[in-house]
């Protein structure tokens, strides 16, 4: 079932989520959910709380970016294949070089800026079978997965623009929070 994605300014954005366990009701469900909402609304990643619960969860597919072209083939055969779902999730090292990309985010819709993160990330977390997984990813996947992570920690892409850009921005973002905007997915806006 397609769920509707928490707009900007909804409180349960700036929470940090709280682990789960392999007894979470319907958790299937949840993340079967998640991935046809994700995939409704063209999105490489969903976190918990943008459709609403403030868990540590969320789950990526980022074979969207396997079709660029400016991407070496290595990066564009990895990124094609990857979809993962991340329960509990720690960041344990970022490394590397900071590089700036354009990013969005399904609950902040037509607004994209170029974000600074770091190249490399190594993350723990257990899988839709609570297996016990570490990785570590670069490039792109790196991306998705701090952005999302930064989701389920109460952090949204906007906060780590400059205070020039916040302000630039800020006009456009209580629209979205006021629910003027249009967009192509359901959304859910915060009550007034």
């Amino acid at each position: 079932m397609v769920l509707p994605i928490i707009a900007y300014g909804d409180s349960v954005l700036r929470k940090v989520g709280l682990d789960i366990d392999k007894d979470f009701p319907n958790l299937e469900e949840l993340i079967n959910n998640m991935k046809e909402t994700m995939k409704n609304a063209r999105g490489v990643g969903l976190a918990a709380p943008q459709i609403g619960k403030s868990i540590r969860l969320f789950i990526v597919d980022t074979s969207p970016f396997g079709e660029d072209d400016e991407l070496d083939l290595e990066e564009q055969t990895f990124l094609k294949d990857y979809k993962k779902v991340f329960i509990n999730p720690k960041i344990i090292n970022e490394e590397g070089n900071e590089w700036a990309f354009t990013e969005g985010c399904l609950s902040i819709p037509n607004i994209n800026e170029d974000v600074f993160r770091n190249e490399i990330v190594t993350i723990e977390y257990v899988d839709e079978n609570f297996k016990k997984q570490t990785e570590t990813l670069k490039g792109l996947a790196a991306r998705v997965i701090q952005h999302e992570y930064d989701h389920i920690e109460g952090i949204l892409f906007t906060d780590k623009l400059s205070s020039l850009k916040k302000r630039l921005l800020k006009k456009k973002l209580e629209k979205i929070s006021k629910g003027i905007i249009d967009v192509d997915y359901r959304m859910k806006f915060p009550k007034k």
